[in-house]
């Protein structure tokens, strides 16, 4: 089972990709698409090509994507939903299942800790994926939500059902 975190940003949109075999999580990819362009139009059909062009690369199974945090900037907050936005149409534009995770969340499934900082995740992704190379803390933070996701799919019992959902689709190319 291949596992896409996605972390959304109008700048720079986090992804990584985890394979999950049973209780053994290996590290597939990284990295982080920046927008391009002169306007808010432009920089989201950027992100979108982007993001696409990882979905179709590494054909992940299910993914998951960081809830929006609200601020105090209500346009700020407005331009990273939008970015959310993206994040959470390319997968389904695959026909993957995407889960949703507060921050709070994800760290205190990878770290043990809600109020974990940055540098407390960054550890414990790499104790969790040994030998990953962390393209910035974007993926990192990407990472951990894949990380997130597979452990809260397991235990949901939503892992075997995108299994399953993987499996009819990989069937249904080889028949095609």
């Amino acid at each position: 089972m291949r596992v896409l975190g996605i972390d959304p940003g109008l700048r720079n949109m986090g992804w990584g990709l985890i394979d999950v075999d049973g209780s053994r999580l290996s590290h597939v990819a990284n990295g982080v698409c920046h927008s391009v362009g002169d306007d808010l139009a432009q920089r989201l059909l950027s992100l979108h090509t982007q993001m696409t062009e990882v979905v179709q690369r590494y054909a992940p199974d299910t993914a998951a994507v960081e809830l929006t945090f609200v601020n105090k900037d209500g346009a700020g907050t407005l331009k990273l939903g939008q970015a959310r936005a993206i994040a959470l149409l390319v997968p389904a534009q695959a026909g993957l299942t995407v889960g949703e995770y507060a921050p709070n969340a994800i760290k205190k499934t990878v770290v043990g800790v809600g109020h974990a900082d940055k540098a407390q995740v960054a550890h414990m992704v790499k104790l969790q994926l040994p030998g990953v190379v962390l393209m910035g803390p974007d993926a990192t933070d990407a990472l951990a939500i894949a990380l997130c996701h597979a452990h809260h799919a397991k235990s949901a019992g939503r892992l075997a059902a995108a299994l399953l959902q993987a499996e009819n689709r990989s069937q249904m190319k080889a028949g095609a």
